[in-house]
């Protein structure tokens, strides 16, 4: 088959180079995916970097996500229940991932995909939108009556306005760009402040005084984080999910020590255990019914593993403009 194949953490320019391997044989248990499209997210280049948290052998085939039919399994009940279906799947940490023509993964790691779902939304349908259920979730379990977001305009963070505007919670969107300030706004979000305003610190500590913000979702990391608490109440919450900076939180402790406030990380790989599987079927399961809208995702380019080297040039430039999906010739 062929695959792309990561010989070294130094980022994908170079450490990724097309390949062609043997067609992998799944093992009891596993499943064998036919894949139909794989997306391009920022957990993947944080892993050719070395910067995600697992380091596979090398070498490797990158892609966390994707999604195809099951055309083999090694056995067992819940194997075999996949056999010719379409899935949303996950690559196995211990195995090569999503960009190539077949991926080995577990049943635990795949959903059904409805008639209607189409194999590129599919692709797309784990790490943004379930990521942005998960946050949702957490924030109304939390019973936070207003949350705030970094990083707005991304994908997975107009999923979260989309979510949020569904759910009626109040919302505070926090871009780098006045061209996002316009982009969100057309997209219905009401309280939406931009990085490179001078007086933004003291914009944000306003708004969140006013609309009662206790927790923010955070995937810039840096001096964001700090940013975030200095702005927010006694007991607030900062949970960091991403490090768009590619720098460590910076946060005054007399905020963890006199403010009671707290800083902790979401990460959708430990989650999902937790969640269990019936919770995880049901999650995607709703997640289907909103990929049209609440949880769409847009995408600029569709590329062969042959050209991946544009692909990759083309996200890294602009990851606003939508996904880039890697899309293997049959």
């Amino acid at each position: 088959m062929r695959a792309l194949e990561l010989h070294s953490y130094t980022g994908w320019r170079t450490g990724l180079q097309p390949v062609e391997k043997p067609l992998p044989q799944p093992k009891p248990g596993q499943v064998l995916v036919k894949m139909a499209a794989s997306p391009v997210n920022p957990a993947d280049l944080a892993f050719m970097n070395g910067q995600y948290g697992v380091r596979k052998t090398l070498p490797t085939v990158p892609g966390w996500e994707g999604s195809g039919t099951v055309v083999k399994t090694g056995g067992g009940p819940l194997a075999r229940f996949f056999l010719g279906r379409r899935v949303a799947c996950a690559a196995l940490d211990g195995y090569d991932g999503a960009w190539a023509e077949y991926m080995l993964t577990s049943p635990l790691r795949c959903i059904p995909l409805r008639r209607r779902v189409s194999d590129e939304q599919g692709a797309m349908m784990l790490v943004n939108p379930l990521s942005a259920w998960a946050l949702i979730d957490l924030a109304r379990r939390g019973k936070h009556r207003a949350i705030a977001q970094t990083a707005a305009a991304g994908a997975l963070g107009r999923m979260l306005l989309r979510l949020g505007q569904h759910y009626r919670l109040s919302m505070v969107h926090i871009v780098r760009r006045q061209e996002q300030v316009e982009l969100l706004r057309s997209l219905g979000a009401k309280h939406v402040l931009s990085t490179h305003q001078s007086d933004f610190d003291e914009q944000l500590q306003d708004i969140c005084r006013h609309l009662g913000v206790t927790l923010a979702l955070d995937a810039v990391a840096g001096e964001m984080t700090g940013r975030l608490l200095q702005a927010m109440p006694r007991r607030a919450r900062v949970l960091v999910y991403g490090a768009l900076s590619n720098s460590a939180c910076q946060l005054h402790p007399g905020r963890l020590i006199f403010k009671k406030q707290q800083v902790s990380g979401f990460w959708l790989s430990d989650w999902l255990p937790r969640a269990g599987l019936l919770k995880l079927l049901h999650a995607g399961w709703q997640i289907q019914n909103w990929l049209d809208k609440e949880l769409r995702t847009e995408v600029q380019a569709r590329l062969p593993i042959e050209e991946a080297r544009q692909g990759l040039e083309l996200y890294v430039r602009g990851m606003t403009q939508g996904k880039v999906l890697f899309v293997p010739k049959s």
